[in-house]
């Protein structure tokens, strides 16, 4: 009988051990999650500068030099592959912007886009309050996958809000009019619900442009 005992002791201690061992602690998610930043980096040939330069260069990245800046307060990396025509968001304006993208999960791959159709936008409201940008999405593709499959919310994550300080945003008037189009790469923590959830970061590629001129 003690034999039993003993046997079935060792079991449930062994049992309990492998699912210790199974479990990830978040300070082992988050070094997965920069092992995983560093090697998208590296497989992408990426060039890192820093905020210093990057404001030395008139708060611009040399595309040809496929350039991102490391933004230290949010671990945000980003290209301004185009400023965009138009003008920035000013203070106290709230407005509505047609947002393509593409969008990629660093660590699995899944990817998710609308950038295909020049007629399926997903639509975005946001509203700037001094240096402090807000905003939601209201309909289309990002909408769907994230505020109505997994009833998160609709706000706009932190990291795409990055880019409206240095960009302007406005509707083309002629062929040499571009509107704004950015890339980042975005760690969890500045990301959507599900990003935070999984301790992911997201590769993205968006373009911004106003839905009606001022």
């Amino acid at each position: 009988m003690r034999q039993i005992v003993t046997m079935l002791i060792a079991v449930a201690s062994m049992a309990t051990i492998l699912s210790c061992n199974d479990y990830e602690t978040y300070g082992e998610k988050k070094d997965k999650e920069r092992d995983a930043i560093n090697q998208f980096i590296a497989d992408s040939s990426i060039v890192v500068i820093s905020e210093a330069q990057f404001h030395s260069q008139d708060s611009t990245t040399n595309v040809e030099r496929n350039e991102y800046v490391y933004l230290e307060n949010s671990g945000v990396y980003m290209q301004i592959v185009r400023k965009g025509c138009g003008k920035p968001i000013a203070d106290g304006e709230s407005t509505v912007l047609l947002v393509r993208f593409y969008e990629q999960c660093v660590q699995d791959t899944l990817a998710i886009f609308n950038d295909l159709s020049a007629f399926e936008p997903d639509y975005m409201t946001i509203t700037r309050s001094g240096s402090t940008y807000s905003g939601a999405f209201t309909s289309g593709r990002w909408y769907s996958a994230y505020a109505s499959s997994y009833n998160a919310t609709a706000t706009v994550p932190n990291g795409l809000l990055t880019p409206f300080p240095y960009i302007k945003v406005g509707r083309p008037h002629s062929a040499d009019d571009q509107i704004a189009k950015v890339k980042l790469i975005v760690p969890h923590s500045q990301g959507h619900a599900v990003a935070t959830s999984k301790v992911y970061a997201y590769y993205y590629e968006l373009t911004f442009q106003r839905l009606t001129d001022i």
